[in-house]
């Protein structure tokens, strides 16, 4: 093939599309997390051929449908329901029918139920296929200015004590940057355990992605504290976070038995705070559980 001619194929606008959607495939459709405009013209294509639509919330599908012009039947999928409608949608899509699951904003399946129907569909041998668009989870990071080459997602932190120290502890000896959703309502709270937890580390708190208010502030764990002590947050927010430094080890002073104690204080059970300390000190954890005795 001809340079001039690969090329054109590369960046066909129609490519394989030229043939209408499949019959019995599910289409995980990402759809905008703020900025309507960033809907793709793929995105439509699919929204305006599936037989039904899956929606997180109808409503708000029903308001994007409206500025695009696409008229569609539409089914509710969301947490409290993904188990029986999951069944429903897979009868569906194993009857011939074709199906575009879509979130409230972002990419589907990713810290979202839609993970559960992708699972089903597998189990069943159901087609599913993906329409890449806008994760608010990645725009945060390339906005971030942290390192970006290693990074983890870790969606909500759960709002449950116990499994909030639990998780917190694990992830202070992670080096790779760390993504993190937030409400408003709980940001200070979740910003001050993640200085007990973490220390004073650099972080990027990123505020209505794409959206007329956008902000992205690149600071410290402390002084985000500071900031939001004086100003009420608003929006929802994706923080990221910079990893654990080599010199970071807070172990280095600390007996096994002290360093066991730390995670234990921090809600984990004593089997998995010598495993986490074993751990840290590169060390099998029979020589930790030796000292702890």
């Amino acid at each position: 093939m001809s340079g001039a001619r690969e090329r054109n194929a590369m960046f066909d606008p129609v490519g394989r599309e030229k043939n209408r959607t499949e019959d019995g495939v599910l289409y995980l459709v990402a759809t905008p997390i703020g900025n309507l405009l960033d809907l793709s013209g793929r995105a439509i294509k699919v929204l305006s051929e599936v037989s039904f639509i899956a929606a997180e919330d109808t409503r708000n599908t029903a308001k994007l449908l409206s500025y695009i012009g696409v008229s569609k039947p539409m089914v509710s999928y969301y947490q409290h329901n993904r188990t029986e409608r999951g069944e429903e949608i897979c009868k569906r899509l194993l009857a011939g029918e074709s199906c575009a699951l879509v979130t409230d904003a972002g990419t589907p399946a990713i810290s979202d139920p839609g993970e559960d129907l992708v699972r089903l569909c597998a189990e069943k041998n159901i087609k599913v296929t993906f329409i890449p668009g806008a994760c608010a989870a990645v725009a945060a990071l390339a906005l971030s200015g942290l390192f970006t080459g290693r990074f983890a997602f870790e969606g909500f932190i759960s709002g449950a004590r116990s499994e909030r120290k639990e998780r917190l502890a694990e992830l202070s000896t992670e080096k790779r940057t760390l993504i993190f959703y937030e409400a408003p309502h709980h940001l200070i709270s979740t910003l001050n355990d993640l200085y007990k937890f973490f220390g004073d580390r650099k972080i990027t708190l990123c505020r209505e992605l794409t959206k007329l208010n956008e902000e992205v502030i690149r600071t410290t764990i402390c002084e985000a504290i500071e900031y939001y002590n004086n100003n009420i947050p608003r929006g929802e927010y994706v923080l990221v976070v910079e990893g654990k430094k080599e010199e970071e080890n807070f172990w280095f002073s600390l007996t096994p038995v002290q360093h066991v104690e730390f995670y234990m204080k921090n809600g984990m059970q004593k089997n998995d705070a010598i495993k986490a300390a074993a751990k840290d000190r590169g060390v099998h954890k029979s020589e930790i559980y030796k000292e702890f005795l």
